[in-house]
This record gives structure tokens, sequence and C-alpha cells, in this order.
């Protein structure tokens, strides 16, 4: 992650197609501007990202939400692939007899 010319480390606790969660050794300002960049399997992912209001501070860092606001084709798609894959896994195992219908439908 880069802010100014300073590059900063962060841990990625989430992403989304439109944005993500990060932990920061120190919060950034609502509306910083920075350039984010990860690998996933699918690629590298590099883009311009906002930074949006910070969730408070955890013991070990701040915790800062942020919405992609430029990403090109190719880092689109690695991060659409790596969503959805990420998704695929999160109902694997779930079976339908857990899930019972609300009364009335």
């Amino acid at each position: 992650m880069q802010e100014d010319g300073q590059r900063a480390k962060a841990k990625l606790q989430s992403i989304s197609v439109t944005g993500g969660l990060l932990r920061l050794a120190k919060k950034m300002g609502q509306g910083d501007f920075v350039e984010i960049a990860f690998q996933t399997q699918s690629g590298p992912v590099r883009g311009m990202a906002e930074m949006l209001t910070p969730m408070g501070t955890a013991t070990d860092g701040a915790l800062q939400p942020f919405r992609f606001i430029a990403l090109g084709d190719d880092e689109h798609r690695a991060l659409r692939m790596l969503v959805d894959s990420t998704t695929d896994r999160s109902f694997t195992g779930i079976r339908s007899s857990q899930w019972t219908a609300p009364k009335g439908v």
C-alpha cells in the first residue's frame, strides 16, 4: 500500500469486488487516496482506493475499510476470481437439511 509516496504494510482482513478491510499499524485519514497492491492465485491486483472511516483501533493495529476507485480490467478479473473462489469455499459442505423455510412460505 502506498500513500504520498510512502509505503505501508497492511494485512488484508476481507475483500470484495468493491473494496475491503485492512489492518494497519496506525489508522489513516478518511478520504485519503492510496495505491493498494496484493497477489492472488489469479494474478496481481493493483489499484487506487479511497480510505473510509476507521473502525477503531485493535490491540495489534487499526481496522480500516477502503473502496476501490480505479482497477484495470486484468486486476478486476483477478479480484472477481478471488472473491468467487472464496464464496464457493464458504458454502462447501452446507447441507440443505440444516435450513428451515420460514413459516408461511
